[in-house]
């Protein structure tokens, strides 16, 4: 395979093409090939602002962090009514709080690579020397990802304050260490490590299984455990359903969610030129046909287990297929895309079934969509990947002369892809376990975790946000439940001599 020169873009470096350098500025190729030919090359100045690469960027930022609305719609409608405003209020933070965290140290920690430090970044915290600020929306939206996943995991019974307390940790710190690890240009894992000391060719987690949906579900699922389950969840040894309040607004949720994951996956391409289009569209399609596999795989599960097809099921099943097929979307072919979605959906039945067993309270099943159906995500790279898309979507950066350690072992690899792949997740595991952990178990040790029963009784809503988000209907609803408990109107029946003698009177 024919090496690529290493190049310099405000100051992150990174292997690149000759043709996609020359489609981000205004210059004649054959002289920026001249430029090129010394290997290194620094490209100063605002690159990406005054290219199409810019426009890519934003509109992919833009849809990613349009998924908060999908998540809030699909939150609302999972809890009951009276903790609607509660839910709706932690993902606006998620995105207000996060963006704060992400520009004081979380892009530092994640991309401040001025160190060569493989673990953690060290250098433009508050973004000071770094301009591509279209790159920086980007990966802001998907911190805000990762920090959203745990508010549904422990939705009902949390204080807001310490909410607000690990919202920060995930996005500033906990996040973007994971990040650097696989996406930075010096990270261990990473398959853009330009200095050639990552693990073999590195870790492939093209748009985030790992990354971003583990991180945030092994985080969830550490949460639901030390926040514990919700009042009447589990009774008498056995699990006891607590339906949210409206199926039809989740539903809005994952149609939304659907929606924005075509930024998230097709747009972690970062280009449209030089044949970046080409794995952009591969993403796309890669994306809908796991999802619509797992979906239907997981309707059916519920028809089995239920007897009834169950909308809800079908939704989650819908995000474990979109989360799994995340990693892979860009190296993997169209039957593969299926298969994810189908084993994608049987891993996130089998976890939720699992949690229930374990009396983990999960509302939204964040820990069963976003840790169990991601991790499979990864670990399928190992087995699916090809080596003509991983070329494609990788070939550019490095590292991919030796392709039987780069492919799944379905196509000749070697197995040292699915290794590292394993790796990666036991990684991230250990290291979004452990910080979630400690968050959690030091707020609660603060008594500042979970709200009093009394609290979680009447609702979230009246108790700390000056009302309920339905007054009319909760109203109505109060005004029945007081003619119930009053006696029966006594009824009176009067003869029409009665009335007449009435009238004359």
């Amino acid at each position: 395979m024919e090496s690529s020169p290493f190049v310099y873009v405000n100051g992150s470096g990174t292997y690149l093409k000759a043709s996609f350098i020359a489609s981000f500025l205004e210059e004649d190729k054959s002289k920026l090939n001249g430029l090129l030919s010394a290997q290194e090359y620094t490209i100063s100045g605002d690159v990406t602002s005054t290219s199409p690469t810019a426009f890519w960027l934003l509109l992919g930022g833009v849809l990613v962090f349009f998924m908060q609305a999908g998540f809030a719609m699909l939150e609302v409608g999972s809890v009951r009514a009276k903790n609607a405003i509660n839910i709706a209020l932690k993902n606006t933070i998620d995105v207000s709080l996060g963006g704060l965290a992400f520009w004081i140290m979380g892009w530092a920690l994640a991309y401040g690579d001025a160190n060569g430090n493989g673990f953690i970044g060290g250098s433009e915290f508050f973004l000071i020397g770094q301009k591509d600020f279209a790159l920086w929306l980007f990966q802001f939206a998907f911190a805000a990802t990762a920090a959203t996943i745990v508010s549904g995991a422990v939705a009902e019974r949390t204080r807001f304050r310490s909410y607000l307390v690990y919202t920060f940790l995930i996005t500033g710190f906990i996040y973007p260490v994971v990040v650097h690890w696989v996406w930075s240009s010096t990270g261990f894992l990473s398959a853009f490590n330009s200095n050639g000391h990552q693990i073999a060719n590195g870790m492939i987690d093209f748009a985030g299984s790992g990354v971003v949906h583990m991180t945030g579900g092994v985080a969830a699922l550490c949460g639901a455990i030390f926040v514990g389950a919700r009042k009447g969840r589990f009774e008498d040894g056995k699990s006891v359903p607590i339906p949210g309040h409206n199926p039809l607004l989740s539903c809005l949720g994952v149609f939304i969610l659907w929606f924005g994951w075509y930024g998230f996956n097709a747009g972690s391409t970062l280009l449209f030129t030089g044949g970046a289009e080409v794995v952009a569209s591969r993403a796309a399609m890669t994306t809908t046909l796991a999802a619509g596999g797992s979906l239907l795989t997981t309707l059916i599960l519920g028809r089995i287990a239920f007897g009834y097809y169950d909308l809800i099921y079908a939704l989650n099943g819908a995000l474990a297929g979109l989360v799994s097929i995340t990693a892979g979307c860009s190296v993997v072919d169209a039957y593969a895309a299926v298969l994810i979605g189908i084993i994608g959906a049987i891993v996130y039945f089998g976890a939720s079934e699992a949690l229930k067993k374990l009396k983990i309270d999960d509302p939204l099943e964040a820990a069963p969509i976003h840790f169990a159906a991601g991790a499979w995500g990864v670990i399928s790279v190992g087995f699916f990947a090809t080596p003509s898309n991983v070329a494609a979507a990788y070939g550019d950066f490095g590292g991919y002369n030796n392709i039987s350690s780069s492919v799944g072992i379905f196509y000749e690899g070697n197995g040292t892809l699915l290794g590292v792949q394993i790796l990666g997740v036991l990684c991230i595991i250990a290291w979004s376990g452990a910080l979630s952990s400690l968050t959690f178990f030091s707020l609660r040790m603060m008594k500042i975790l979970r709200i009093d029963e009394e609290c979680e009784v009447s609702g979230m809503d009246r108790a700390f946000h000056g009302g309920a988000a339905y007054p009319e209907f909760e109203n109505s609803a109060a005004g029945e439940a007081e003619s119930e408990s009053s006696p029966p109107p006594v009824r009176v029946e009067t003869s029409t001599a009665d009335v007449e003698m009435t009238l004359k009177v």
